[in-house]
């Protein structure tokens, strides 16, 4: 019992300690002395550090981009574990069901065609309907299993890919360097206006989970055992569907695409502490926190110039799905 709270513990406070880290390092040498003097100059509001150079990288630069990064990586991994669990299906994540292509697609019809329209809207449109498309094609094989929802997601993430690219082939090439650069998925752009958008995006959208997240328990024994339990399955699966999508919408839209965050996070987080819900989503989504940071600050710091993070994600990511798909004939869940 002791061994789980100290793992809780110490996925619980993982972001911190990756974000606190992370301010230490970057393109520019800020000494950690100078970067703790800066921030407790901040919190008192001393006026003594007030026209130095530094102090505009650590609270302009580094500090937005860390936080918005933990909040990208709180969206993708809660919105993965949530996935898994309504779907009985380690295996699934927002960038395998199309989710994140779906997004994708909103936001650069967004960029390139309708800048009237707020990105964080069009993307939730069609990531949406990316979703529904998905589970609409599984559901003609019957019940909703492992193989025909991933063979859907595939179908559905190659149609939105391909319709990026018809985007990306008819706009100007100002908006298409904007497009591919974003596609790759990164923080480099990142203040303090875009982490109160995803911020605001991530509480809206994965609050319900959080305050739903024991119904995840009885979802995850099957659809004939939450009926029997009393659960109206298809309400509470709207509910998750659109709560996730929400989230990782808004994530989308603020950083672009980054893959197997929510793939990879919570499988990791329920082989260290077990599949219960209740405490599950939560350390999912400190796990994810502290996952995306930590890859952003290797995105940021491996050379000279910034390295997409969504390379870095797919990096790690491919091979841990590889080994996924190798043990998932002994999932609990297994079909």
């Amino acid at each position: 019992m002791k061994t789980n709270s100290l793992k809780y513990v110490l996925i619980l406070i993982s972001p911190f300690l990756a974000g606190g880290l992370s301010l230490f390092i970057g393109a520019f040498n800020v000494s950690p002395i100078m970067v703790l003097k800066i921030l407790v100059n901040e919190v008192i509001q001393s006026p003594g550090l007030s026209d130095i150079a530094e102090k505009a990288i650590i609270l302009d630069i580094r500090l937005p981009r860390v936080i918005l990064a933990g909040l990208v990586g709180i969206a993708l991994s809660g919105s993965g574990v949530t996935l898994q669990g309504i779907f009985r299906n380690p295996l699934v994540d927002p960038f395998i069901l199309g989710i994140s292509a779906g997004a994708a697609l909103g936001c650069a019809l967004s960029v390139g065609f309708f800048p009237q329209l707020p990105i964080q809207l069009t993307s939730f449109v069609f990531g949406i309907a990316a979703v529904i498309l998905t589970y609409t094609i599984a559901r003609t094989q019957g019940e909703v299993s492992r193989l025909p929802l991933i063979l859907s997601g595939v179908i559905i993430s190659a149609f939105f890919t391909a319709m990026v690219s018809i985007v990306k082939f008819l706009v100007d090439p100002y908006k298409l360097q904007s497009i591919v650069f974003w596609l790759m998925g990164s923080f480099s752009l990142s203040d303090w206006r875009l982490v109160k958008i995803a911020g605001t995006g991530v509480t809206l959208g994965l609050l319900p989970v959080f305050l739903m997240r024991w119904r995840l328990n009885v979802m995850s024994m099957g659809e004939e055992e939450a009926k029997t339990l009393g659960v109206n399955v298809k309400r509470e699966r709207i509910i998750f569907i659109t709560a996730s999508s929400f989230a990782v919408s808004i994530a989308v839209s603020v950083s672009g695409i980054i893959g197997w965050v929510g793939l990879m996070v919570p499988h990791l987080v329920r082989m260290m502490t077990g599949p219960d819900h209740k405490s599950l989503v939560s350390l999912s989504m400190a796990g994810g926190a502290a996952f995306m940071i930590f890859a952003d600050t290797i995105a940021r710091s491996l050379t000279d110039f910034d390295i997409p993070v969504g390379i870095i994600t797919a990096i790690i990511g491919a091979p841990f799905f590889i080994y996924l798909m190798k043990r998932g004939g002994r999932e609990s869940w297994g079909k």
